[in-house]
């Protein structure tokens, strides 16, 4: 694989764009927390997957879906920047989290337990933190059943699980993962045997929209605020978020508020995720570059999503 195009600031966040030698594209992403510096807390984002065979509603990603990512591709992206940023290969980062939730479900891609696996013997990063999000796909057992056991070789609270849900009603949700997936019973019976003392606690991640509820009653019958926390993002402005007409709900006025509320009354750790706002700009916030760069409309994605222009790189970078 190699590198052909990057937009951004690497003083907040910065899109890679690289083709692999088969002609497929994907993407991948590293981020700051200003005014944190690299050095205290250092996240990339790479992809599993060419495209995705899911169509969520939100997602950029679904609809062109080209196969999984080798072992080696998807280590090239986490090589690509360290090697970027920390030549001597040694990353010094209190945080320094590799995150599986760019493009692509990576639950479809087994190779992604393989570089999990591998990479505490493969970094030297003593702040290394793993995180996998997941709409958790139906018929995808043998993969959670040996993430499991790799996740036991890993020091405790050095591994971060997410389901993404978007809306605590089964039914809402279904229409903004339009894919097979565990029920939330399921789901909250494999957090309990992901957990265990000493652990992160195991993460619902909520990209609200209008007209998607988050209520604290229907989580708490299944999942147990001892075990489970909830993160809320506002759904990002993508362009197939634009095309289906989804709001945001986080942001405007004082319902954000109200949310929060009854979720700690309910005993909910509650994490919000705002974000730096440019970030939507340059298309960070899972905006996915690859679609518009590869419909070769220019080299600004179309729509008034993303501003950030992209920069072509050369072939030895």
């Amino acid at each position: 694989m190699r590198v052909i195009a990057t937009t951004g600031r690497d003083d907040l966040a910065r899109v890679y764009i690289a083709a692999s030698d088969s002609g497929r594209h994907v993407e991948f992403v590293e981020s700051l927390q200003p005014p944190r510096p690299r050095e205290d807390k250092w996240v990339l984002i790479v992809s599993c997957l060419f495209g995705c065979p899911f169509s969520c509603r939100f997602c950029d990603a679904g609809g062109k879906y080209l196969g999984p990512l080798s072992r080696e591709e998807i280590e090239f992206q986490i090589d690509y920047l360290v090697k970027k940023r920390f030549p001597g290969g040694v990353v010094p980062c209190k945080k320094f989290k590799v995150q599986f939730a760019r493009m692509g479900e990576p639950a479809l891609n087994p190779a992604v337990l393989d570089v999990i696996a591998a990479l505490p013997s493969r970094l030297e990063a003593p702040g290394l933190i793993v995180s996998l999000s997941t709409i958790a796909p139906a018929g995808c057992e043998g993969f959670f059943g040996r993430l499991l056991e790799i996740k036991e070789s890993f020091r405790p609270g050095s591994f971060q699980f997410q389901f993404s849900l978007h809306s605590s009603d089964e039914g809402r949700r279904r229409e903004l993962v339009p894919a097979p997936t565990w029920s939330f019973a399921a789901m909250a019976a494999y957090g309990r045997r992901f957990f265990r003392p000493g652990d992160r606690k195991v993460t619902l991640s909520f990209a609200l929209a209008e007209g998607y509820p988050l209520d604290a009653e229907r989580l708490l019958p299944l999942f147990e605020p001892e075990l489970f926390l909830v993160k809320i993002t506002p759904v990002n402005p993508t362009l197939r978020a634009r095309e289906n007409g989804l709001r945001p709900v986080f942001g405007r006025e004082d319902g954000d508020a109200r949310i929060v509320e009854r979720l700690r009354r309910a005993g909910y750790e509650v994490i919000v995720s705002i974000g730096e706002l440019e970030e939507n700009a340059i298309g960070s916030n899972c905006g996915q570059f690859v679609r518009s760069y590869l419909e070769g409309k220019s080299d600004r994605p179309k729509g008034k999503s993303y501003s950030y222009r992209l920069e072509t790189l050369p072939p030895n970078d």
